[in-house]
């Protein structure tokens, strides 16, 4: 039997499911993250699972959401390599739009020697999400130094973006949610590469990483991977050394581009990353 395709079941679970609005959902802004991929029919029987143990964000009447995030990074890909060697205080820069409400924000993701993730973000309506303003970079300086004690890059330029549609589940407690993403597309502006579009990208958002979801997946064999989009996206489209994440690669993505002859690096300072789906086939 063939998979359905992904972000149809998702809407239907979301459908399914008891609703709550956004400001009845507490922030989670220090957490610890786990990530899995899994078929659209093991989403189906995850949602079964799950039971009444959790509700659907809504946000004006949605509760599946389209979002579009530009990532940015040194011209030498300092982010991207520190994540491959595993550094311990590491970080990622984008701005995420939410297309279908929530407006637009500057988000540094920070890792730390706890091994949780700190997320530092301020409002950013009105500003091209490829660009990044005075304001935003001393953001950036303030909390990398104050946060992880990290000097900031004397240059960040926008490097790719992503696009995909989300369904978040919030646990009844409060203390952990459930984002569900299907869609997802990777481009810079010269390529882009598509996720196959029977897989479920999940991510369980909680503060000790020990919430109900991960016991269930445990419990119906799934494991987690270790898996970055931003990186996913750098080792397809720029053909970097990934070792560590070919195993995904090779799952999740319908195809990795070859490389382009002639030119430099796509995505590079100059480059515009537009957002949003009209330019590109494709959580609070």
């Amino acid at each position: 039997m063939a998979e359905p395709y992904a972000d149809a079941l998702l809407a239907g679970v979301a459908a399914g499911m008891p609703a709550v609005g956004l400001e009845e959902v507490p922030e989670l802004m220090s957490r610890v993250d786990c990530k899995y991929i899994v078929t659209a029919s093991t989403m189906a029987r995850l949602s079964a699972e799950l039971g009444d143990g959790f509700l659907a964000l809504r946000i004006g009447g949605r509760r599946q959401f389209r979002y579009t995030s530009t990532y940015f990074d040194t011209p030498g890909l300092l982010t991207y390599h520190q994540h491959r060697q595993d550094r311990r205080r590491r970080f990622k820069l984008r701005t995420r739009t939410y297309l279908d409400g929530g407006g637009q924000w500057l988000e540094l993701k920070l890792s730390g020697a706890r091994g949780g993730t700190d997320k530092h973000r301020i409002p950013y309506d009105g500003v091209p999400g490829h660009t990044l303003t005075s304001q935003a970079l001393e953001f950036v300086q303030d909390t990398l130094l104050s946060e992880l004690r990290l000097i900031a890059p004397d240059t960040l330029e926008p490097v790719l973006a992503t696009d995909y549609k989300r369904v978040t589940l919030i646990d009844r407690s409060g203390t952990a949610r459930l984002t569900c993403d299907t869609g997802l597309v990777f481009r810079d502006g010269r390529r882009s590469s598509p996720a196959r579009g029977d897989l479920v990208l999940l991510e369980s958002k909680s503060v000790d990483g020990k919430a109900l979801i991960d016991k269930v997946l445990r419990g119906m064999g799934v494991r987690p991977v270790s898996v970055s989009k931003y990186c996913l996206a750098v080792a397809a489209l720029r053909e970097l050394p990934a070792n560590r994440w070919h195993p995904v690669l090779r799952r999740y993505l319908v195809h990795r581009p070859g490389r382009r002859s002639g030119g430099g690096a796509p995505g590079r300072a100059g480059i515009v990353i537009g957002h949003g789906p009209r330019q590109m086939a494709a959580d609070r």
